[in-house]
């Protein structure tokens, strides 16, 4: 028997269970280093018994004594008992359907009742970071057929909350990423809440990014909204931007995140599954995708768009959902802050009306807006746009943004990163094309998003013409590190600006 002891460390989800080498060795338990372990309170009177399963890790020091269990902050949360509770420490199989994620990798089909086993175990915490990092390659290199991920996308949003607003077209927009800026979303919803439409918002944090939009309306306001409070915010205004890894929705996505994120790795059959599986647990009705075509996007030729597009349609139909598709041309960042706290001054900056605010954030959201007020009919054809800039140049949109930060709990504001340095052009002429996944890892390696002001200011654009010398972007980090890594690699990485005629 062991007493449990809370370890404070935060292991991205994954239940990882410490034990100390001598009480192993001394109890002849048979256990070594990463075998997977039930963890089980004993019983008492009127008590039931609980348990969990992890990852085991030995302790050398005094981490935790002989006597004691150490659990992780999610693993403690999910044993959900009292410190120095009495446990019991015995191995554990591996969840049967790892076998099936093995049949994937070697060429076989999975079918859906393989998919909710799968997420079933994923969302109980049943999996090793190996084995959802298995499970993310083996849809990468043995792709999805639309069969399979229609049933991958059901059994996601079976896994977790569904959210309901009846009785009124409920609407969605969302981006499949890769473009640095882009912030559109914090701007088309107090668009649509004021003309109103409800849209209740659910985004994710970065993954392969320098900011999702839950990082950049983090700066302004609180994203991580309980079920019931988004539900007030959304009574309250028509619209709310949260963050949707706090509502439980297709919560095996979010676990996958964990592992996607430090490999760098956006599948396309989890992009997909991701995203309609979340619209449709958010209550949305209509949905539209902006998919952007460039030659440094995610998307690089406009029949690829067509054909990812079409898999949107197919699945978005088979789970009950409406959805237009914009394919959006992307020949670099949009707006001009790349980085939480930057982005979200670009997105107050369009709203408020400054001179100062990017046109082309302005413009892409002012056409994303359209689209689905037309869509759902709000508007008569071809008026979406003229009402989408009424909302906007009235300053509707700008007064709705600010509700919609009162309802969620504004943030106070956030300073500036203090270490700032310019990249300079080695080269005259103008810019065709600025590289979006070099701008990414420039911003990352400023420090973004874990340090929310740190990024990067892109002052020169496609069109743009610049002399020998002059400043081509404004690199923000947290520390004289970041600084130092965001510079080297711009250094080395020249072509991020390419010039044409």
């Amino acid at each position: 028997m062991f007493r449990l002891r809370r370890i404070g460390i935060d292991t991205q989800a994954e239940h990882v269970v410490f034990l100390h080498r001598n009480a192993v060795e001394k109890g002849r338990l048979g256990l070594k280093p990463l075998d997977r372990v039930r963890v089980i309170s004993a019983s008492e009177e009127g008590a039931p018994e609980r348990e969990i399963q992890g990852i085991l890790n030995f302790c050398y020091d005094e981490l935790v004594a002989e006597d004691e269990i150490g659990l992780s902050e999610s693993a403690f949360r999910d044993l959900d008992v009292l410190e120095g509770t009495l446990l019991q420490a015995a191995l554990a199989a591996p969840p049967e359907s790892v076998a099936r994620v093995r049949d994937k990798l070697g060429g076989s089909r999975l079918e859906r009742s393989d998919f909710d086993a799968i997420l079933s175990d994923v969302v109980h915490h049943r999996y090793s970071k190996v084995e959802l990092s298995m499970f993310v390659l083996a849809c990468a290199l043995q792709r999805l057929d639309v069969e399979e991920l229609i049933d991958f996308t059901k059994a996601m949003i079976d896994r977790g909350t569904q959210l309901s607003f009846p009785g009124r077209p409920v609407v969605d927009k969302h981006c499949i990423g890769g473009i640095p800026g882009n912030r559109t979303t914090m701007i088309l919803v107090p668009i649509l809440a004021a003309c109103g439409l409800t849209i209740p918002k659910t985004s994710s944090r970065a993954i392969t990014s320098p900011a999702g939009t839950a990082d950049s309306m983090g700066v302004l306001a609180d994203v991580a909204l309980g079920r019931e409070r988004m539900y007030e915010v959304v009574e309250r205004t028509g619209g709310c931007i949260a963050w949707g890894g706090a509502l439980d929705l297709a919560p095996a996505d979010d676990v996958l995140i964990t592992v996607e994120r430090p490999m760098g790795i956006d599948t396309e059959a989890q992009m997909v599954a991701s995203i309609i599986s979340k619209k449709k647990a958010a209550g949305a009705t209509h949905t539209l995708i902006d998919i952007p075509l460039g030659d440094t996007a995610k998307v690089t030729s406009r029949q690829r768009a067509h054909q990812l597009g079409a898999t949107f349609e197919a699945v978005a139909r088979a789970v009950g959902l409406e959805v237009e598709i914009a394919v959006t041309e992307a020949n670099g960042p949009v707006g001009i802050g790349v980085g939480p706290r930057l982005e979200a001054l670009d997105v107050l900056a369009v709203l408020d009306g400054s001179p100062e605010a990017p046109i082309d954030l302005r413009e892409k959201s002012l056409f994303l807006a359209s689209r689905i007020l037309e869509t759902v009919g709000a508007v008569a054809p071809s008026q979406g746009y003229v009402r989408a800039r009424e909302a906007l140049d009235s300053g509707a949109a700008a007064r709705k943004l600010h509700e919609i930060i009162e309802a969620q709990g504004p943030k106070a504001p956030l300073s500036p990163a203090p270490f700032r340095a310019e990249v300079a052009a080695v080269d005259a002429g103008r810019v065709a094309l600025v590289d979006c996944r070099g701008i990414n890892s420039l911003a990352k390696l400023a420090g973004a998003p874990a340090h929310p002001a740190a990024g990067l200011r892109v002052l020169r654009r496609p069109g743009d013409g610049v002399e020998r010398g002059e400043p081509l972007c404004e690199i923000h980090a947290q520390s004289q590190a970041h600084l130092s890594f965001a510079l080297d690699y711009a250094n080395q990485h020249p072509d991020i600006w390419r010039f044409g005629s």
